[in-house]
């Protein structure tokens, strides 16, 4: 039996929508279960049976991020079932850097209104961010908050927790000079520096929604709202081909503060930049912005 509280309405709080919103998001759910989940959506917590084969001393490993302010160019686009993805990436990629393996994931979401098609359209992206992760959501929280966010806007924010075989944690210690670093491309801007990019674009006032020729014809809003590419799957594989000593997820700081991280110290890394390709939208927002190479 469902409850029903006109009070509760009255104070800006309309329970009946978030059952409705937990009804809609149920088959994007049912997507990301894995072997593991032995619990439903609904319950007070999730509950989540580890595969230990092969492992024999298992690590946790976990990772919590938000989508951060990329949020204020969904709001703008009216566009929400993507940044989900960028939700799940921005924990897993981290979780990956220790060599470890995303086993599942939870969201919160907090918002002025509970729209249910829109909670649904941001779920139904979180889903998709960990069916390409492999890990299973296994639980979540949207709580509406009249008063506190305005009705059309709303934060999502996530963590999630992988294992590793303590053996196979990746060791920076053990980098050594000549040590190859290979670069993965990146599919934009991800979920980093949108605080510099809304300013550069004056995204409030201007038109983010024509196209761009400089973009290949789309337009800025939907360039920038290019989901955060998940590193997972083609990190694992490469872990069982070759011998990665260390991984470096290149999130906000850049280059510059990401890369030492994943070096021991006194060493420093040699980037070849001929070798990069960099994407039209990071040339666009140099130019637009007159901002150095090293920001």
């Amino acid at each position: 039996m469902k409850s029903c509280s006109e009070s509760y309405k009255a104070a800006g709080v309309d329970i009946t929508a978030g059952y409705k919103a937990v009804e809609l998001m149920k088959s994007h759910i049912a997507k990301t279960m894995t072997s593991g989940v032995v619990s439903d959506i609904g319950g007070f917590g999730g509950l989540f049976e580890l595969d230990m084969t092969g492992i024999t001393r298992p690590v946790l490993v976990s990772g919590t991020d938000g989508v951060g302010t990329k949020l204020k160019i969904a709001f703008l686009m009216d566009k929400h079932d993507t940044v989900g993805i960028d939700c799940v990436a921005m924990c897993v990629n981290d979780i990956i850097c220790c060599g470890a393996k995303p086993q599942f994931f939870l969201d919160y979401i907090a918002c002025g209104k509970n729209v249910p098609e829109r909670i649904e359209a941001i779920v139904k992206g979180v889903a998709e961010g960990c069916v390409q992760s492999g890990c299973a959501l296994v639980g979540g929280e949207t709580a509406e908050m009249p008063g506190f966010y305005p009705e059309d806007e709303y934060d999502l924010a996530g963590f999630s927790v992988g294992v590793v075989d303590r053996a196979k944690i990746l060791d920076k210690t053990s980098v050594k000079e000549d040590d190859a670093i290979i670069a993965i491309p990146s599919s934009g801007v991800h979920s980093n520096g949108f605080s510099l990019v809304r300013k550069v674009f004056d995204v409030e006032s201007a038109d983010i929604k024509s196209p761009v020729e400089a973009l290949g014809g789309k337009s800025i809003g939907e360039t920038l709202l290019t989901p955060t590419k998940i590193y997972v799957k083609p990190m694992l594989a490469l872990f069982d081909q070759v011998n990665v000593k260390a991984v470096s997820h290149i999130t906000g700081g850049g280059f510059y503060e990401n890369i030492p991280r994943s070096l021991p110290e006194g060493y420093a890394a040699k980037i070849d930049k001929s070798s990069l390709k960099i994407l039209p939208i990071f040339d666009l927002i140099m130019k637009t912005g007159n901002i150095p190479e090293r920001a």
